[in-house]
Protein backbone atom coordinates (compact mmCIF):
# COMPACT_ATOMS: atom_id res chain seq x y z
CA UNK A 1 0.00 0.00 0.00
CA UNK A 2 1.50 3.09 -1.42
CA UNK A 3 0.54 6.55 0.02
CA UNK A 4 0.01 8.85 -2.76
CA UNK A 5 1.96 11.72 -1.86
CA UNK A 6 0.01 15.22 -2.73
CA UNK A 7 2.18 17.76 -4.35
CA UNK A 8 2.35 21.04 -3.00
CA UNK A 9 1.87 23.84 -5.30
CA UNK A 10 4.66 25.64 -6.93
CA UNK A 11 4.51 29.39 -6.29
CA UNK A 12 7.63 30.16 -8.71
CA UNK A 13 5.77 28.39 -11.60
CA UNK A 14 2.48 30.53 -11.58
CA UNK A 15 1.80 33.34 -12.96
CA UNK A 16 -0.84 35.49 -12.26
CA UNK A 17 -1.53 38.29 -13.97
CA UNK A 18 -2.02 41.52 -12.43
CA UNK A 19 -4.65 43.97 -13.77
CA UNK A 20 -3.17 46.82 -16.02
CA UNK A 21 -3.41 50.28 -13.74
CA UNK A 22 -6.60 51.57 -15.25
CA UNK A 23 -5.94 55.61 -16.67
CA UNK A 24 -8.06 57.91 -14.04
CA UNK A 25 -11.36 59.06 -15.59
CA UNK A 26 -10.81 62.80 -16.52
CA UNK A 27 -13.24 64.64 -13.62
CA UNK A 28 -15.24 67.19 -15.07
CA UNK A 29 -15.99 70.19 -12.72
CA UNK A 30 -19.91 71.19 -11.85
CA UNK A 31 -19.28 74.66 -12.95
CA UNK A 32 -18.34 72.73 -16.62
CA UNK A 33 -21.27 70.36 -16.41
CA UNK A 34 -23.71 72.69 -16.54
CA UNK A 35 -22.46 74.35 -19.63
CA UNK A 36 -22.43 71.33 -21.61
CA UNK A 37 -25.68 69.71 -20.29
CA UNK A 38 -27.62 70.97 -17.70
CA UNK A 39 -30.29 68.38 -16.90
CA UNK A 40 -27.13 66.26 -15.72
CA UNK A 41 -26.56 69.54 -13.78
CA UNK A 42 -29.87 69.53 -12.48
CA UNK A 43 -30.29 66.00 -11.06
CA UNK A 44 -27.16 66.33 -8.98
CA UNK A 45 -28.44 68.96 -7.35
CA UNK A 46 -29.80 68.24 -3.88
CA UNK A 47 -33.73 68.26 -3.97
CA UNK A 48 -35.51 71.45 -2.40
CA UNK A 49 -38.72 71.68 -0.03
CA UNK A 50 -40.20 73.13 -2.67
CA UNK A 51 -39.47 70.95 -5.24
CA UNK A 52 -40.07 67.72 -3.09
CA UNK A 53 -44.00 69.69 -2.43
CA UNK A 54 -44.33 69.99 -6.32
CA UNK A 55 -43.81 66.50 -7.18
CA UNK A 56 -45.96 64.99 -3.98
CA UNK A 57 -49.13 67.45 -4.89
CA UNK A 58 -48.63 66.04 -8.50
CA UNK A 59 -48.76 62.37 -7.23
CA UNK A 60 -51.99 63.23 -4.90
CA UNK A 61 -53.42 64.92 -8.38
CA UNK A 62 -52.42 61.54 -10.19
CA UNK A 63 -53.69 59.11 -7.21
CA UNK A 64 -56.82 61.21 -6.98
CA UNK A 65 -57.75 60.71 -10.51
CA UNK A 66 -57.31 57.40 -10.64
CA UNK A 67 -59.20 56.90 -7.61
CA UNK A 68 -61.75 58.62 -9.49
CA UNK A 69 -61.18 56.12 -12.63
CA UNK A 70 -61.71 53.23 -10.58
CA UNK A 71 -64.71 54.40 -8.77
CA UNK A 72 -66.41 54.96 -12.00
CA UNK A 73 -65.56 51.85 -13.29
CA UNK A 74 -66.86 49.99 -10.45
CA UNK A 75 -70.02 52.23 -10.78
CA UNK A 76 -70.31 50.82 -14.49
CA UNK A 77 -69.94 47.61 -13.82
CA UNK A 78 -72.37 47.36 -10.54
CA UNK A 79 -75.16 48.84 -12.77
CA UNK A 80 -78.51 47.23 -12.66
CA UNK A 81 -78.52 45.38 -16.14
CA UNK A 82 -82.43 45.89 -17.15
CA UNK A 83 -83.76 42.85 -17.62
CA UNK A 84 -83.95 41.06 -21.24
CA UNK A 85 -85.75 38.33 -22.18
CA UNK A 86 -83.93 34.94 -23.65
CA UNK A 87 -86.17 35.64 -26.60
CA UNK A 88 -88.20 32.69 -26.25
CA UNK A 89 -91.08 32.52 -24.11
CA UNK A 90 -92.53 36.23 -22.99
CA UNK A 91 -95.49 36.43 -20.25
CA UNK A 92 -99.16 38.14 -20.97
CA UNK A 93 -100.96 39.16 -18.66
CA UNK A 94 -104.65 38.57 -19.90
CA UNK A 95 -106.33 41.53 -17.39
CA UNK A 96 -103.98 44.19 -17.97
CA UNK A 97 -102.56 43.64 -21.36
CA UNK A 98 -99.12 43.95 -20.45
CA UNK A 99 -96.10 41.69 -22.01
CA UNK A 100 -93.52 40.84 -19.50
CA UNK A 101 -90.03 39.67 -21.17
CA UNK A 102 -90.10 36.99 -18.27
CA UNK A 103 -91.80 34.91 -15.81
CA UNK A 104 -89.86 36.28 -13.43
CA UNK A 105 -90.22 39.95 -14.30
CA UNK A 106 -93.41 39.59 -14.40
CA UNK A 107 -93.73 38.13 -10.58
CA UNK A 108 -91.43 40.75 -9.41
CA UNK A 109 -93.35 43.95 -11.01
CA UNK A 110 -96.80 42.78 -9.90
CA UNK A 111 -95.14 42.15 -6.61
CA UNK A 112 -93.66 46.01 -6.48
CA UNK A 113 -96.73 47.71 -7.79
CA UNK A 114 -98.49 45.94 -5.01
CA UNK A 115 -101.19 43.70 -7.20
CA UNK A 116 -100.36 40.78 -5.20
CA UNK A 117 -100.73 42.32 -1.69
CA UNK A 118 -103.90 39.85 -0.71
CA UNK A 119 -101.18 36.55 -2.01
CA UNK A 120 -98.48 37.71 0.09
CA UNK A 121 -101.01 38.59 3.12
CA UNK A 122 -101.84 34.87 2.79
CA UNK A 123 -98.23 33.58 2.93
CA UNK A 124 -98.70 32.20 -0.36
CA UNK A 125 -95.00 34.07 -1.08
CA UNK A 126 -93.26 32.92 1.76
CA UNK A 127 -91.57 35.11 4.48
CA UNK A 128 -89.72 37.52 2.25
CA UNK A 129 -91.72 37.28 -1.00
CA UNK A 130 -88.83 40.09 -2.26
CA UNK A 131 -86.14 37.17 -2.03
CA UNK A 132 -88.71 34.25 -3.38
CA UNK A 133 -87.04 32.95 -6.77
CA UNK A 134 -89.70 30.43 -6.97
CA UNK A 135 -93.00 33.11 -6.63
CA UNK A 136 -94.09 32.99 -10.46
CA UNK A 137 -94.59 29.11 -10.24
CA UNK A 138 -96.95 30.27 -6.72
CA UNK A 139 -98.54 32.79 -8.63
CA UNK A 140 -99.77 30.41 -11.35
CA UNK A 141 -101.09 28.21 -9.36
CA UNK A 142 -102.80 31.01 -7.55
CA UNK A 143 -104.31 32.82 -10.57
CA UNK A 144 -104.21 29.98 -13.25
CA UNK A 145 -106.26 31.85 -15.77
CA UNK A 146 -104.48 35.40 -15.51
CA UNK A 147 -101.22 34.60 -17.44
CA UNK A 148 -100.81 33.64 -20.46
CA UNK A 149 -97.16 32.09 -21.91
CA UNK A 150 -96.19 32.91 -25.89
CA UNK A 151 -93.26 32.66 -27.94
CA UNK A 152 -91.30 36.25 -28.51
CA UNK A 153 -92.57 35.53 -31.76
CA UNK A 154 -96.48 35.67 -31.19
CA UNK A 155 -96.51 38.57 -28.96
CA UNK A 156 -94.36 40.53 -31.71
CA UNK A 157 -96.62 39.57 -34.34
CA UNK A 158 -100.18 40.44 -32.47
CA UNK A 159 -99.14 44.00 -31.94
Amino acid sequence: MSKKSKKSPNHKESKVETPKEEQPKEVIPISQTKAVAPEIAKQEEPPTLEGIQKELNILKELVSDHAQQIASMQDALTRKRKPTSNGKIQILDKITGEVYPSKNQAYQVLLKAGELKELVDKGIFGSDPEKNTFGWYALVRAWPDRFEERKAEEVTASK
